[in-house]
């Protein structure tokens, strides 16, 4: 089954891009924890990360230590938070955002309908701490 991951992996679905390669992609959260809050997704299809082939499990978390130091930077926070949950999307990930207390951390208060002028911002100052 195509997962919501796959089709804006595939460009079906739009997807805010911070980094793209052969093997993982890494787009932003339209429910973020905090601003920033970016998903580090293997272009496989993989429902469990405990599943990943070990390599690309590598890949996965090599991407999400770069975006990391690039949320710190970008919003100048004192910490990247990083969480694997897995049961929203059937698709492996990594949930990466700037984090200033364990408050960060509770997805009881992500936020929805986040205007699209304010993940397009988002989106370039990553993609700037990246450069």
């Amino acid at each position: 089954m195509t997962t919501v991951f796959s089709r804006i992996i595939a460009g079906e679905l739009p997807g805010r891009f911070v980094h793209r390669d052969d093997e993982v992609v890494a787009f932003l959260s339209i429910a973020p924890l905090t601003t920033g809050h970016t998903l580090v997704v293997p272009r496989a299809e993989v429902d469990d990360w405990t599943t990943l082939d070990p390599a690309l499990w590598g890949r996965v978390m090599a991407v999400a230590a770069r975006i990391g130091g690039a949320v710190r930077t970008a919003f100048d926070a004192p910490r990247a938070g990083l969480v694997i949950a897995g049961f929203e999307v059937p698709h492996a990930h990594v949930h990466v955002f700037p984090a200033r207390g364990m408050i960060d951390f509770n997805f009881a208060n992500v936020r929805h309908d986040v205007p699209a002028a304010e993940l397009d911002a988002a989106q370039q100052k990553i993609v700037a701490a990246l450069a």
